[in-house]
């Protein structure tokens, strides 16, 4: 679940679309379990009812929703980022619905201390270098795919940013810690090596604080978004874990 993605492997595979730079980590998963990859409200993929969902609760409600119409009750699930900690609330709040869960630097903590980057307060040119390890990498996952709509794609791409602004603003603090002992389903909290976004910190705030068995595996030279640095890493960890 890389922004307003969730990825879980369950018993009936479906099509639909995908951003072209998440092929390579998709395609991975898929060679082993069958993958279904929704998308939230004003996500790419989704529809446009993100402007309705004013608090974090209608968030929560909207993605518990998702699952179920994608057939994802009981699966595996696994989320990175904005789509990380919408992960680890559907775990903590309805245990019964995650088998095992995979969470890669989800959002929804803040340390005055050692307080997290802001993307949304960025200049767009500092975005991609923020994100990933290498700038090349989000561009690509930025760039119009082949067929597009010239004048839609960067509409798309504005109403996501907006999407996610409206999840987590602001700094991306849900106080996420408050429900991280709720957690029971076996964990796996992935992190990469050079995020620049969340403190490599928060990855041991967050297994101390998880209330089931767990690991952590640092990915090497990967970004926030690892899975897109570093596709056959996360999709070899992922894979390992859920068996």
């Amino acid at each position: 679940m890389s922004g307003g993605r969730a990825g879980g492997a369950a018993r009936h595979p479906r099509r639909l679309r995908r951003p072209a730079a998440l092929d390579p980590f998709l395609d991975r998963l898929a060679e082993h379990r069958s993958v279904i990859v929704p998308s939230l409200p004003g996500f790419p993929g989704g529809d446009r009812g993100h402007s309705v969902l004013d608090s974090h609760l209608d968030w929560l409600v909207a993605t518990r929703q998702l699952l179920l119409a994608a057939g994802l009750e009981g699966a595996d699930l696994a989320g990175s980022s904005i789509g990380g900690s919408l992960a680890a609330e559907m775990a903590a709040l309805w245990p019964a619905s995650v088998r095992r869960l995979v969470l890669t630097a989800p959002f929804g903590l803040f340390d005055e201390s050692d307080p997290p980057t802001d993307p949304w307060a960025q200049r767009a040119d500092r975005v991609p270098g923020l994100l990933c390890a290498d700038p090349e990498t989000w561009k690509a996952l930025k760039a119009m795919p082949e067929g597009a709509n010239s004048v839609e794609w960067p509409i798309e791409q504005t109403r996501a940013t907006e999407a996610a602004a409206r999840i987590f603003w602001p700094l991306g603090n849900t106080r996420l810690e408050k429900r991280l002992p709720l957690i029971t389903a076996p964990t796996l909290l992935l992190w990469g090596e050079a995020d620049r976004i969340l403190p490599r910190s928060y990855a041991g705030r967050i297994a101390g604080l998880l209330g089931g068995p767990h690991e952590t595996r640092i990915i090497p030279s990967a970004g926030h978004l690892a899975e897109l640095d570093q596709p056959d890493a996360v999709a070899s960890a992922i894979l390992s874990w859920i068996g």
